[in-house]
């Protein structure tokens, strides 16, 4: 059975109904979800294939998200642009893979 891209995502529930939420002027910096005071906010998360960032998917955003056919995963847009600079494909769990194999055999 295929597997579809949205049966990788995770999910972030961020739940600030008794909380002081997060300030507005975070919030305008990119980093952080707007959670404000009394609310509830809610996304979905990928992991990187390649280096297992955990990324918060802005559902503003309208550029492509970074996708390794390679893999068949969702990429970063650090691990993106590498892969645009002529980087292969290596997910961490390959190179934890050749780390043990070589400690075996070394």
């Amino acid at each position: 059975m295929p597997r579809s891209k949205r049966s990788q995502e995770g999910y972030l529930l961020v739940d600030h109904r008794a909380s002081p939420g997060i300030p507005s002027a975070l919030v305008q910096t990119g980093h952080f979800l707007d959670a404000p005071a009394g609310k509830v906010a809610e996304c979905p998360t990928y992991t990187c294939s390649h280096c297992h960032r955990v990324v918060v998917m802005n559902p503003l955003r309208t550029r492509s998200r970074e996708w390794c056919g390679s893999c068949d995963h969702y990429i970063c847009d650090a691990c993106g642009a590498a892969k645009k600079a002529g980087a292969a494909c290596r997910t961490l769990n390959q190179l934890f893979d050749q780390l043990q194999e070589g400690m075996t055999h070394g």
